[in-house]
């Protein structure tokens, strides 16, 4: 499969979008970029996966540039400095092998285990240079990452990303107990633990890794900077819930917007769809009316001190890439493999996942 089959040349073959998940208002409004770092990025995370034992090399061989996950944060994360990038992108990678082994320690039954790599992440988080060779390597991969992000900003930035995936780690725990239980929640329920497990707030402080500047609470804070930040999330979550219903039914998961509207509302499958559908386009409706106020607000900043133009190219750099999101995530769904549910032998087993994981041992 060729990188960024859509729009790298005039020339490429677009790749086919379903009806029932195509939005032509991301097709027409939303140009898709590349960072140039890209086929670097590709190769170097592939070694990084095989180097930390993250994932058993026949696998990679196999799977790994099929499933785009390089392709999701060169598409996001534009004009970032080449070593962010690759931290960046990563981590990522590692964040689909972190599912991926929630969703193996579910099925085989492996509660003890997942508890302990909960405890071990929390722990590495506050200290990863401890963890760098941690027998598990997930726990290694992590540390890694985390320590690779520590370099790059201040000591309170650092302690704001660790605040933040501490509630990410607790999330993900909530949906594995979930899922033990049988427990489907409610849609509001849904949507609040939605904002930890795809880690909205990450991806938005990364962000900032990205342009190269921190940017101060009453930036960050502001309405006009958080609103486009969480709807840009929202509609990436919202929209891999829609790509991977099928996934997530045949794997009997409980967490997603669709199972949950019809667990609770009462939808059919089809109504849910539809549901869900007039969430996601609302929420780009929404996101482009608050870009706009965004890009007001990053004018406004730039007061003539050199702090203050320096905030506000930051902002302009990140509302950009807050709607470069909007176009890498609806093509990741369509070129990853991740979601070909289709094609897999077993519904239940995607074919890229060691079925036993490190959980396991």
């Amino acid at each position: 499969m060729p990188a960024f089959p859509y729009s790298t040349t005039p020339t490429t073959t677009a790749v086919a979008v379903p009806p029932s998940l195509a939005l032509p208002v991301i097709e027409a409004e939303f140009p898709r970029q590349v960072h140039g770092y890209w086929p670097q990025l590709q190769e170097k995370t592939r070694g990084w996966l095989l180097e930390k034992r993250l994932m058993p090399a026949d696998k990679v061989e196999e799977h790994v540039d099929s499933l785009c996950y390089t392709d999701l944060m060169a598409g996001y994360f534009i004009g970032a400095p080449d070593e962010v990038l690759q931290a960046i992108a990563d981590f990522s990678a590692w964040f689909f092998l972190w599912d991926d082994r929630q969703d193996r320690d579910v099925v085989h039954g492996r509660p003890a285990a997942w508890e302990r790599l909960c405890h071990a992440l929390h722990t590495a988080l506050d200290s990863p240079q401890d963890h760098l060779h941690h027998q598990d390597a997930l726990v290694a991969g992590f540390a890694d990452s985390v320590l690779r992000f520590y370099s790059f900003r201040s000591a309170r930035w650092n302690a704001r990303f660790a605040r933040h995936f501490h509630a990410v780690i607790d999330a993900y725990d909530r949906e594995f107990q979930n899922r033990v239980g049988d427990v489907v929640p409610t849609v509001e329920e849904y949507l609040a633990l939605r904002r930890f497990t795809f880690a909205h707030w990450i991806w938005t402080d990364l962000l900032e890794s990205s342009a190269g500047c921190e940017l101060p609470d009453a930036v960050r804070k502001n309405p006009a900077y958080r609103r486009p930040a969480l709807v840009s999330q929202e509609f990436a979550a919202w929209y891999n819930d829609l790509c991977s219903l099928p996934k997530e039914i045949a794997g009997d998961e409980v967490h997603n917007l669709g199972i949950s509207l019809v667990k609770h509302d009462g939808l059919s499958l089809e109504e849910a769809i539809a549901e869900m559908r007039g969430r996601i386009e609302g929420c780009v409706s929404e996101f482009l009316l608050a870009e706009q106020e965004g890009l007001r607000f990053a004018d406004g900043l730039a007061d003539g001190t050199v702090r203050g133009k320096e905030l506000s190219v930051a902002v302009r750099a990140c509302l950009g890439n807050m709607r470069n999101w909007f176009s890498s995530v609806y093509w990741f769904h369509h070129e990853s493999g991740r979601y070909m549910v289709d094609s897999w032998e077993d519904p239940a087993t995607p074919p890229y996942v060691d079925d036993e994981g490190a959980g396991g041992k």
